[in-house]
């Protein structure tokens, strides 16, 4: 067996379980959410901006937070944090201050029951190895957090699929708002 198929498989093993009404609710509040603010930290963080990076393409309104450029939040916008322990300081103080000032917020963690998921509206499960290694995570060969954040990875492009869908957006359009100045 190569490490590839070890990758793939471990992904497999953590999609499989995805509880369906979860990334339903997600799909359904980006929908209908104004303005979307996105927050994560590290690789996660990374695959948290690919995710606003493919929601701009798909025309909706996204900003990363700690951007220069980034708004105010404000009252029913919605924050997006990313998360594999669901305790990261730098995310939970902006998902505090998000609910603080009225906004929705939705966490993307493997726990749940963290500091993040528990101030959360709603809360994408991803079961998957993080750099903690707790109880209830996958097990992973890979090292620290690469588990989650494949997976996280993952489940944002399935979630944008589901949303090109609903927004009944065609890729010649998203090519369109693909950046040309590069």
């Amino acid at each position: 067996m190569n490490e590839a198929d070890a990758i793939v498989r471990e992904i497999e093993t953590v999609l499989q379980g995805l509880r369906d009404e979860e990334l339903d609710l997600f799909v359904q509040t980006i929908f209908a959410a104004g303005r979307i603010f996105i927050v994560g930290e590290g690789r996660t963080g990374f695959m948290m901006k690919a995710f606003a990076m493919r929601l701009m393409h798909m025309g909706i309104c996204v900003f990363v937070a700690g951007e220069t450029i980034t708004p105010a939040m404000m009252t029913d916008d919605l924050l997006i944090a990313g998360s594999g322990s669901g305790s990261t300081q730098s995310v939970l103080h902006v998902a505090r201050t998000a609910v603080d000032l009225g906004a929705r917020l939705i966490a993307v963690t493997a726990h749940p029951e963290s500091p993040l998921g528990e101030l959360a509206e709603a809360v994408v499960h991803i079961a998957a190895a993080t750099k903690a290694r707790s109880e209830g995570e996958a097990t992973s060969v890979q090292p620290l957090s690469s588990l989650f954040d494949q997976c996280l990875h993952v489940v944002l492009d399935a979630t944008c699929l589901r949303l090109l869908s609903l927004l009944n957006e065609q890729s010649e359009n998203l090519l369109r708002r693909h950046t040309n100045i590069d």
